[in-house]
């Protein structure tokens, strides 16, 4: 029997244990938005610090400015195969509405449909503490079978992901030497479906941008200055308004610059995927796809990038009805970037855009919210290759390449201070409610997803 069939077989016959312990974790209260929690997030960091110390990752609990990180190495430089870095985080959100919850959300438990399927239910079930415990798991059973994991591995865990990790960014540039690793391990992420594991191969960037027009001094009565005086409302709505065209393609000059298109390889595998936008849609109440008119809703979500519009407001807006003309029309908007798009010059592109169409008699100021690039990890690189085979031969069915709407802001940490791309795996399904009352993980999504570590862990280690 090989040493990876033996901690499989460790992995299944103590995954009571491992259950066990995962609820030991769902039970603290480490909701990192609230101060009123600091103490159980310190309780939450210590716990993890001493489950990996305990086998055999040395874990230190590291203070910052917020809640506190937890790092943990187990290197050994005989060993085949890059030194990862696994990332997760251990704080969760707050659980209101608390009367929504069948349960309560720190006292987890098993439920058990008629299907004969099960999951867990808890606040942190799905995000993250399942998920970064599929990963302590695996790595539990190969040092109870041999002793040692089969490649160097350091530990990151973080207290802040869920209140906007405002300790990572300094904590990851006082600490670059130490963590920076050949390759980081991110779980924060879903399979494709509950059958069928997937690899998070892109992400979106993001830039954020806060507007405000203003023109009169105050706020002016419309029946003495209507039509004579100018209104920011319809001068933010103009801007707006011509920031698409009717293909639905944004109009900012240069804006696509970077842009690529995806290997005829790659849009095969997910043309196989079978991607349904109208059952994508209808799940939310809509039947048809908005962006550019020439691409699919998939592409448009996972290749393509956007401009929303995010909030906006002016005016007066209570119950009744009260006729101003509003001395100030503000906005948010965001564009999600993909490819090789510049977040500087996509930003100054917007703000140019704004500054041109500006009329008489009206000012604007911006307030930067965020900016990140795009993300890829490269479609042949030998560690995708690994990973997605040690996928397949676990849930029987050849694992997904995936792009990622949305963001992860430490994916693109990692690669501009530590230098490392990530492979993203993570077992986690669009119905977990994350962030949400009852929130649940699928129990096969626990269990296969330690057996999946193992293999991912096996696989990374081989030439």
């Amino acid at each position: 029997m090989s040493h990876l069939d033996r901690v499989l077989a460790r992995i299944d016959a103590d995954f009571d244990a491992s259950l066990s312990r995962l609820f030991d974790l769902l039970k603290i209260k480490s909701i990192s938005t609230d101060p009123e929690f600091k103490g159980d997030c310190r309780a939450a960091a210590d716990w993890l610090a001493r489950e990996l110390t305990g086998i055999g990752i040395a874990a230190t609990v590291r203070d910052t400015d917020g809640h506190p990180m937890v790092v943990g190495h187990k290197t050994d430089t005989d060993k085949p195969g890059p030194h990862v870095l696994f990332y997760g985080h251990y704080d969760v959100q707050p659980v209101d509405p608390l009367d929504l919850w069948e349960c309560d959300p720190f006292e987890p438990r098993v439920v058990s449909r008629e299907d004969g399927t099960k999951m867990i239910v808890a606040r942190g079930a799905a995000d993250d503490k399942g998920q970064l415990m599929t990963f302590v798991e695996a790595a539990r059973a190969w040092v109870a079978e041999t002793g040692g994991l089969p490649l160097s591995v350091s530990v990151l865990l973080e207290g802040e992901e869920e209140s906007g990790s405002p300790s990572l960014h300094p904590f990851l540039e006082a600490n670059q030497e130490e963590l920076s690793c050949d390759l980081a391990l991110v779980c924060d992420t879903g399979m494709w479906d509950r059958e069928t594991p997937a690899i998070s191969t892109m992400l979106r960037g993001l830039v954020g941008e806060q507007i405000t027009i203003t023109a009169a001094d105050r706020d002016l009565h419309s029946g003495m200055y209507g039509g004579a005086a100018r209104n920011p409302i319809h001068v933010l709505a103009d801007i707006i308004a011509g920031l698409h065209d009717e293909s639905g393609k944004v109009t900012l000059p240069h804006f696509y610059d970077g842009v690529i298109d995806m290997p005829e390889d790659v849009t095969e595998l997910w043309d196989a995927l079978g991607f349904d936008h109208e059952t994508f849609l209808g799940g939310v109440g809509l039947k048809h796809p908005a962006g550019e008119a020439d691409r699919s809703a998939l592409e448009q979500i996972w290749t393509r990038p956007t401009c929303e519009i995010n909030g906006i407001w002016g005016g007066y807006t209570g119950a009744g009805f009260k006729t101003v003309i509003p001395s100030q029309a503000h906005a948010k908007l965001s564009f999600r970037l993909v490819g090789d798009q510049d977040p500087d010059q996509i930003r100054l592109a917007f703000r140019t855009h704004v500054r041109e169409h500006l009329p008489d008699d009206c000012e604007v100021s911006f307030s930067k919210h965020g900016g990140s690039p795009a993300l890829r990890l490269d479609f042949d690189s030998p560690a995708l290759a690994k990973g997605r085979q040690a996928l397949t031969e676990e849930w029987g069915k050849e694992a997904a390449l995936i792009g990622c709407g949305g963001s992860i802001p430490i994916v693109g940490d990692f690669k501009s201070m530590l230098g490392m791309d990530s492979m993203l795996i993570g077992f986690g399904l669009d119905d977990d409610k994350v962030h949400s009352p009852n929130e649940k993980y699928e129990m096969s999504s626990y269990h296969k997803g330690i057996r999946s570590w193992a293999r991912v862990l096996d696989a990374l280690s081989q030439d």
